[in-house]
């Protein structure tokens, strides 16, 4: 656990006594907490690890025959290279984000019955079906 030193109001002159002797400066104090400093570290070694997705420079042009699968190669490479770096849902997120899409999806669901509904009415007056 981090040391944290705490400095109350008593700790300094009071102002009805005057004194000569120098008043209290604080200190700021710096907490470090473990979570951060490995979260620091983490993504610090991860932008060093990550690759270059640009194709090279002084890549040559496959021979024709042979470019469809040399260029279907480098697209599988290079979506697996994003897909490495996406952030994955963990289980309870994923289901949180499912049962907001089913409950958006009942909403919506239920205005457009209503209005589907009303407009039935509507037109039903103005055409005078009955």
């Amino acid at each position: 656990m981090a040391k944290v030193t705490r400095i109350k109001a008593s700790d300094g002159p009071r102002k009805e006594e005057k004194s000569d002797e120098p008043t209290i400066t604080r200190k700021k104090v710096v907490v470090k907490d473990k979570k951060t400093e490995k979260a620091k570290r983490e993504k610090a070694k991860s932008a060093e690890k990550k690759v270059s997705v640009e194709p090279k420079k002084n890549e040559k042009k496959p021979f024709f025959l042979v470019a469809p699968f040399v260029y279907l190669w480098r697209y599988i490479r290079d979506s697996w290279m994003e897909l490495r770096q996406v952030r994955w849902p963990n289980r309870k997120t994923t289901w949180k984000m499912v049962l907001a899409v089913i409950v958006y999806s009942a909403l919506f669901m239920v205005i457009i019955s209503l209005l589907d509904l009303f407009f039935s009415w509507l037109f039903g007056l103005i055409l005078g079906n009955k």
